[in-house]
């Protein structure tokens, strides 16, 4: 077993979640598995929840529109407005629960994502703005289990795309 780095750490006071998280594949993978709706919705939910993206423009302005849904058909929506990409190496996104009529639930969340490649091995560095505290609070426990089991999913999906 490889001894990649993955660091989930919260900071109540400054409604932040760092998270630092090494992937067994190169950037542009690890890269395109974040900014991709079809490889994003392989990965991000965590199971027994499926992703389904409604569309994605990978764009600064640009929109995803997407549902968690529940093995009983259960839809949970929400949208990312991406506000700013670095090809490669960042993009920050404003993520916010929505209706499915895309209507958003504020309030939301900012999401800045960093991508670095060290000998074969990406690491991605997240952090998180939380707009309200009681937000934060309230997802917090399932949010948690939730990410890692997505990151344990984008780690196989890598695994098998990459041949490792």
């Amino acid at each position: 077993m490889n001894n990649l780095l993955f660091d989930f750490t919260v900071d109540k006071a400054a409604k932040m979640v760092y998270i630092t998280r090494e992937f067994d594949a190169d950037q542009s993978l690890v890269w395109d598995a974040f900014t991709k709706a079809e490889l994003i919705d392989q990965w991000i939910a965590p199971k027994p929840m499926v992703s389904k993206t409604k569309y994605q423009d990978f764009k600064v302005g640009g929109k995803r529109f997407y549902a968690m849904v529940s093995p009983e058909g259960q839809e949970r929506w929400a949208i990312q407005e991406y506000t700013s990409i670095t090809p490669k190496t960042n993009f920050i996104m404003y993520n916010a629960f929505a209706d499915a009529a895309e209507n958003p639930e504020l309030p939301g969340s900012e999401w800045n994502h960093t991508f670095s490649e060290q000998n074969g091995t990406t690491k991605v560095f997240i952090t998180i703005y939380n707009e309200s505290l009681e937000r934060l609070e309230r997802i917090l426990d399932g949010f948690t289990q939730g990410m890692k089991m997505s990151l344990s999913n984008l780690e196989n999906l890598l695994a098998a795309l990459s041949g490792k």
